[in-house]
């Protein structure tokens, strides 16, 4: 069995402020393989960007910390590195798409600049080396006329193509393993379609294992092999996409599901379902499954004891972490 190129192990992210403590990642643990397609899905606030964060060490400082679990790329673990050993990874080995282009791009630089800095960091690449690498990376994401917007600024760019930009930008030192946070959120139906299709694309041509955090199933669906769900901190269900959709196991997931619009266009619309209650407190150390108040499912044993990953019934691959897999996955 190939060894996994990210490892994360049981990790626990908490943030420190005058009001006490917040458990935005609460012992979450899963694995990327090489040139695999990984799905993070979640609602807003259930730690998915701060899993990204965390992987490459990018917290806010004094209030942001890893206090627990191992972060394993490549077999080291990126949790006991110096500040400079990090430096020499993020935008070489590992690379990171941000939700936002426009407050991710630096808007006094040109963007031939911008790409041809890493690749003179990374690579130690001469200045017109760097420059034409990064004329070349404009070419690849299919941004017209590479070579001449070199010298414009990220404001002259529409937000698809600035989009596009931060793709290259991340691509340009050929890391292993790239890491999209919410890479289309921003972005309308055409042009999220087109930047999904660069992703895989360029994915096909460089090899590179995509870690993809989102909270549309729909974008999962499309490019996804795997898909790990998380809900208040903790990963509730893990599964091959292909399954995690054909039978969802755990109620959450269920309720992600039958939340997403269906019907063609033109169809008479019909009320979306809604997840009851609200999302619990992540200030306050909670007991039990945190799904529970609001699961149609739940009883008193899930209030007070927290569900351990569990196997679903055919598929080794598939777990979920509730106490009634078999009411839940009745007919």
């Amino acid at each position: 069995m190939t060894a996994p190129l990210l490892d994360v192990q049981d990790l626990k992210t908490h943030f420190f402020n005058e009001d006490g403590i917040t458990r935005a990642v609460d012992g979450l643990s899963f694995a990327v393989a090489p040139q695999e397609t990984v799905g993070i899905v979640g609602e807003s606030g259930c730690g998915k960007t701060v899993t990204a964060l965390s992987i490459l060490q990018l917290l806010p400082p004094r209030l942001g910390r890893i206090v627990g679990g191992r972060i394993l790329f490549e077999g080291t673990d990126l949790t006991r590195l110096s500040e400079r050993q990090l430096r020499a990874i993020r935008g070489n080995r590992i690379g990171m798409i941000f939700q936002e282009p426009m407050t991710s791009l630096n808007p006094v630089l040109s963007i031939g600049h911008q790409i041809a800095e890493a690749v003179r960091i990374h690579k130690g690449f001469s200045a017109s080396a760097a420059r034409s690498r990064a004329s070349q990376m404009l070419d690849l994401v299919k941004i017209p006329d590479a070579a001449r917007r070199l010298d414009d600024y990220p404001h002259q760019f529409s937000g698809g193509m600035r989009q596009r930009v931060m793709i290259a930008m991340a691509l340009a030192c050929d890391p292993k393993m790239l890491i999209a946070d919410e890479p289309t959120t921003a972005l309308d139906v055409t042009i999220q379609a087109q930047v999904l299709k660069l992703m895989l694309e360029l994915k096909a041509k460089t090899g590179a294992a995509i870690v993809l955090i989102t909270h549309d199933l729909g974008v999962v669906a499309e490019t996804c092999q795997r898909v790990v769900v998380m809900y208040a901190g903790r990963k509730v269900e893990e599964a091959p996409v292909g399954e995690l959709f054909a039978r969802p196991a755990h109620p959450y997931t269920r309720g992600l599901l039958a939340s997403i619009a269906r019907g063609k266009a033109g169809a008479r619309a019909k009320r979306l379902k809604e997840i009851p209650g609200m999302v619990p407190s992540l200030r306050e150390p909670m007991q039990g499954c945190a799904f529970a108040p609001r699961c149609q499912f739940a009883i008193d044993a899930c209030r007070l004891q927290q569900p351990g990953l569990r196997p679903v019934a055919g598929e080794p691959q598939h777990q979920a972490a509730c106490l009634r897999l078999g009411e839940v996955l009745a007919p």
